[in-house]
């Protein structure tokens, strides 16, 4: 017999960071609006956050910063480092969230963001975020599979049939 394991979210994330040789702490940072920091194959994840998704988030994110970043990028009056940051949350969005989350949440019958976010696991301000730069990497709208997914004049997924 073959046992089939069906992680969540969170697992799937901290499986990634193992696979890749990252090491997650929770950690009681200064201020609590620090979620999240990575360095150097480390990521320090805020133990205030009191929610499962909040956390997927901010681990993700800080993923995206193992994958996608280098160096010290802290500074953010830097256009380069501001740069390294969306490139980072790009990969954090489309990790959790992509056309085709936003097509799960279509055929899911999701009416608003906010059932979209309970859908997908994620807050609904880093759905919103991951929307507004969806929508302006792909402008109108964006085909995926037999699905037309549209960012203006709001979210709205067509089937194409």
């Amino acid at each position: 017999m073959i046992e089939v394991i069906i992680l969540n979210k969170f697992e799937e994330l901290c499986q990634t960071a193992s696979d890749t040789n990252v090491d997650i702490v929770n950690y009681s940072f200064s201020s609590s609006r620090i979620k999240g920091l990575y360095c150097n194959g480390n990521v320090a994840i805020n133990n205030e956050i009191d929610t499962d998704a909040e956390r997927i988030c901010v681990l993700a994110e800080e993923l995206g910063h193992h994958v996608t970043t280098s160096g010290n990028i802290l500074d953010q009056s830097s256009a380069s480092n501001r740069k390294q940051e969306r490139i980072a949350r790009m990969w954090a969005y489309n990790r959790l969230i992509g056309l085709r989350g936003i097509v799960d949440c279509y055929n899911a019958g999701c009416q608003n963001t906010y059932e979209m976010a309970e859908t997908l696991n994620v807050t609904e301000d880093f759905l919103l975020e991951a929307l507004f730069c969806y929508k302006e990497k792909y402008g109108v709208y964006a085909q995926i599979d037999n699905y037309i997914v549209y960012f203006i004049p709001n979210i709205g997924v067509c089937e194409i049939r």
